[in-house]
């Protein structure tokens, strides 16, 4: 079978960490395989190496000075679907990751990773008619197909995302232990929120929370690692460092971490927030579990789904303050070995073969 998967960046997002992990495991259950991006800002290949059975394509899109977030996002669906109009060849599927991929190109399947709400009417209209639009729809949880349900009156297969569990287990193990210890010495005992600031993310509410955590344990910072996104959130990010400076709460944002540093990051955080606001699946969150570190989740049905009895949840920032603490003041063995053995059983082959029989039933 000859399958396209197209995404929207080279960079660390949740959606393009999945679509490489998938091709994968697609090519390694005998697919041929191309993954099409865009190659953002000069960006010449992805942000990790992608195993050679897999085919890469990227579109240059070089930055444009002034350009605002609505003519972005129109320019990038526009060149991503004249590049693969040109050159995508014949697929058996072609398969777009988001919503600048499934405008790009006509008659696809698309993966609803999540729904959200913007504000940019370019962005508005994209995001709607890459729900409406596509010839079949994939979610990777039950309760984003419920929202595409509610909403849009479609419906869509679910198909679980994968985890590369090892890879963070590995981390978490002996043989991680200098690079845990690395960043231990350079950061402390801290908590840990992957992602970047941005609404979605619910910076802002675990800025608020930290404050109180740090009054019980003033020794325990919060580390912001990641980021990388096509979207403006400056005036966000503003706020949330005002807010940040008002309560004495300093985080310590890295930015975008190098893919073989991020395990590491992971495995050595005393506690792994993730506060979001609008989610699909939750990668970060289960990447986390696969490296044994307390995971306190936003009380939302899509992270009760995925997540159950492995998780701590909250809802405003007081309970996640105080979910916080009981977390990093107390490791409880049964619920470690829960999200171990939950990030275990998510794997990327399970997933292709999954995406597998849906490619065949259409």
């Amino acid at each position: 079978m000859r399958v396209a998967l197209l995404t929207y960046s080279t960079r660390p997002r949740g959606g393009v960490v999945h679509t490489l992990a998938l091709a994968e495991a697609l090519a390694r259950a005998g697919c041929d395989v191309t993954v099409w991006s865009l190659g953002r800002g000069g960006d010449g290949g992805f942000f990790r190496a992608v195993d050679p059975a897999v085919r890469v394509c990227l579109v240059p899109f070089p930055d444009r000075p002034g350009e605002d977030v609505g003519a972005r996002i129109l320019r990038s669906i526009e060149e991503l679907g004249a590049a693969f109009a040109t050159a995508g060849g014949r697929h058996d599927v072609v398969h777009a990751q988001d919503c600048i991929s499934a405008n790009a190109v006509a008659d696809c399947v698309r993966t609803v990773h999540h729904l959200d709400a913007f504000t940019t009417p370019e962005l508005v209209a994209c995001h709607d008619r890459a729900v409406r639009r596509p010839a079949a729809l994939v979610c990777v949880s039950a309760a984003v197909a419920a929202e595409v349900a509610a909403g849009y009156g479609r419906t869509a297969t679910v198909i679980p995302n994968g985890v590369d569990a090892a890879r963070f287990a590995a981390a978490a193990g002996p043989g991680g232990a200098a690079s845990r210890n690395r960043w231990r010495a350079r950061l402390g005992p801290y908590v840990l929120a992957v992602g970047g600031i941005e609404p979605r993310k619910g910076t802002l509410d675990l800025v608020e929370a930290m404050a109180a955590v740090q009054r019980a344990r003033p020794e325990l910072s919060l580390v912001v690692a990641g980021g990388e996104t096509l979207f403006d959130h400056r005036g966000y990010r503003e706020r949330v460092e005002a807010r940040a400076q008002e309560l004495g709460v300093y985080p310590v944002v890295l930015g975008p971490v190098a893919h073989d540093q991020l395990p590491s990051l992971v495995a050595a955080a005393d506690v792994f927030a993730f506060p979001s606001t609008k989610e699909g699946f939750g990668l970060a969150a289960m990447e986390a579990l696969a490296a044994g570190v307390p995971l306190v989740t936003r009380d939302l049905p899509v992270l009760r789904e995925v997540f159950g009895g492995a998780a701590r949840f909250a809802g405003d920032p007081a309970e996640l303050a105080a979910e916080l603490l009981a977390a990093g003041g107390e490791r409880d063995p049964v619920v470690r070995a829960a999200g171990e053995e939950l990030a275990a059983r998510h794997t990327w082959d399970a997933a292709a073969e999954a995406h597998l029989r849906f490619y065949a039933s259409l």
